[in-house]
């Protein structure tokens, strides 16, 4: 059978006995953890607070992808708790930051941008999350629900959702450590995240659906990535559950 790219990644990438995929690991060179946008207009988020008595058994047997959305808004403070619970900055202590959700080496590559059609007080527009901060950084105003069905290969549950969350990662806070390697841990990452997310939604009474089909070019121009250093992996519709 002829051997394709996917197939060399995983035979070259694996670990093997008496050699190392781990990098030099320059302390000089370590990536900035956090990214940040300079002069947008800030949005302060709620402080993330728990919203619901749901226990983690029920929302695991509760969970399910839910393509179909009502058109009532989510709440602000709703929004803010799932970005918290996805990724969020969970507890500080001498000067380290300890997140809702594992990452390899603790280099947290993944960045968090949202697609906002439908949250009560947030103008439609394409978002970032500040992580650090706990606020959304304002990249774009308007409805882009178009472009985004567009770019999620014309998937419904994009035009009907109240925000679409897309992870992408910026691969070089990951390879400079894991070199190729990296690549793997940096999708188990964001699997950590989406699965946060989904338990969040489904604990306030939402749906969420995980999506992998996607144009990456088309997604990486919607937010304004370069699509090389940094570039889309993975994304997420939240709604009101539909009647």
């Amino acid at each position: 059978m002829l051997e394709g790219l996917g197939d060399r990644f995983q035979r070259e990438s694996k670990y093997v006995r008496g050699e190392t995929l781990v990098g030099g690991m320059s302390w000089e060179n370590l990536p900035e953890p956090y990214k940040f946008y300079n002069n947008v207009q800030i949005v302060t988020l709620p402080e993330p607070k728990k919203l619901s008595e749901m226990s983690l058994d029920e929302a695991l047997r509760k969970r399910e992808s839910i393509r179909e959305y009502s058109s009532e808004p989510i709440q602000l403070d709703q929004l803010s708790y799932i970005l918290w619970a996805a990724n969020g900055i969970r507890n500080r202590e001498a000067n380290q930051e300890f997140r809702t959700a594992p990452s390899a080496g603790a280099l947290y590559p993944i960045e968090t941008y949202l697609v906002v059609s439908n949250v009560s007080d947030l103008y439609p527009g394409i978002y970032h999350y500040s992580v650090r901060k706990h606020e959304l950084e304002t990249l774009k105003k308007g409805n882009f629900t178009k472009e985004i069905v567009r770019a999620g290969m014309g998937q419904e549950m994009l035009r009907m959702a109240a925000v679409t969350f897309i992870w992408t990662a910026i691969f070089e806070r990951s390879k400079w450590k894991y070199r190729q390697r990296a690549y793997r841990y940096i999708y188990l990452d964001a699997g950590h995240i989406a699965q946060n997310l989904a338990l969040a939604a489904t604990s306030l009474g939402l749906g969420s659906c995980q999506i992998g089909a996607l144009y990456d070019d088309e997604v990486n121009l919607i937010i304004g990535v370069d699509g090389i250093e940094e570039s889309v992996l993975y994304m997420s519709t939240v709604g009101q559950l539909a009647d």
